[in-house]
């Protein structure tokens, strides 16, 4: 009898271990069909205030063509890259996602321009990716976990994690500093959807968050020819070594359990700026890394904890 048990146990093991290897490839084939040519319409309205006397401010709309380039597509780690295409004439860097399977090592947004990387625990990973969203010029910006969800022919992953303020508003309202971002990524027939549910709030040391409005937001992400982003996609092969650096020396950067603080400013010139002109002279790892150094605060980085 105790035999039997044994093999029945290695046979239901073994029935899991399929299943979840059958789960894990639907996942992978869900986030690298988010790469390709899209015309992309982004909308965002505030629907709600616990304030007495809140002004909802006005909602924003737009639209832009983006192409997103597969730049790793390993067997644990996906990463994909968006670039827009701006009056059909000129292609900019735009954000970057990164997907990563049952991986310990994150990072989460706390404010004033800090973030706390940290490890998970293993076993509340079992199942999930970790989407790592960076910023244009490959700084952090928000990273969530959860599993993708295949059922009643949906495609769906969701999570909500804190962010700085989306880049719509953060130079223009100073009433609130963190953005609790709920993230919807749904694959659908013609292309792909991130719906988000947010919280405006405002975060001070030792008091409890205090939200002052929520909004829905739709980046509805429809397919087209990949002609249409022919100017993405040759931008991209002419200029992806220098960002190969730049990724590079941030992946330094992000070997650490602490925090990490990035001055908003160094010289009067967001960081941004700095790596354009380090892309016009063709800078490598080291020289890159060193400007790093100077935006990343050694006092509040948690550096050598």
């Amino acid at each position: 009898m105790k035999k039997q048990i044994t093999l029945f146990s290695g046979a239901l093991l073994l029935a899991f271990s399929l299943q979840g290897q059958g789960l894990k490839d639907q996942d992978r084939k869900a986030i690298k069909s988010m790469c390709g040519c899209y015309e992309v319409s982004f909308e965002y309205a505030e629907t709600f205030s616990p304030i007495e006397g809140y002004e909802k401010k006005p909602g924003y709309r737009a639209s832009a063509l983006e192409w997103v380039e597969l730049l790793e597509d390993g067997e644990n780690r996906i990463s994909l890259q968006h670039v827009l295409v701006v009056n059909d004439s000129t292609a900019i860097k735009h954000w970057r996602q990164d997907w990563e399977y049952e991986s310990p090592a994150s990072f989460a947004f706390v404010g004033d321009n800090t973030w706390d990387f940290h490890q998970t625990p293993s076993p509340n990973l079992r199942g999930t990716w970790t989407q790592k969203v960076y910023q244009v010029d490959d700084s952090p910006r928000y990273a969530g976990s959860a599993t993708w969800i295949h059922a009643d022919g949906k495609h769906y992953w969701e999570n909500a994690t804190p962010s700085p303020l989306p880049r719509r508003e953060y130079t223009k309202r100073s009433d609130y500093n963190v953005m609790v971002r709920g993230n919807r990524h749904e694959i659908t027939e013609y292309g792909w959807v991130h719906e988000q549910d947010n919280e405006k709030i405002i975060r001070e040391s030792d008091q409890k968050d205090q939200l002052i409005a929520q909004e829905k937001g739709w980046n509805i992400y429809r397919k087209v020819d990949d002609a249409q982003c022919a100017l993405a996609r040759t931008w991209w092969q002419e200029n992806h070594p220098f960002w190969d650096e730049v990724r590079a020396a941030w992946d330094t950067l992000y070997q650490r359990e602490g925090q990490l603080n990035l001055a908003r400013e160094v010289d009067g010139k967001p960081l941004y700026v700095h790596l354009s002109q380090l892309e016009e002279k063709d800078a490598k790892r080291k020289e890159i890394a060193a400007l790093f150094s100077r935006f990343a605060s050694e006092d509040r980085s948690g550096v050598g904890k």
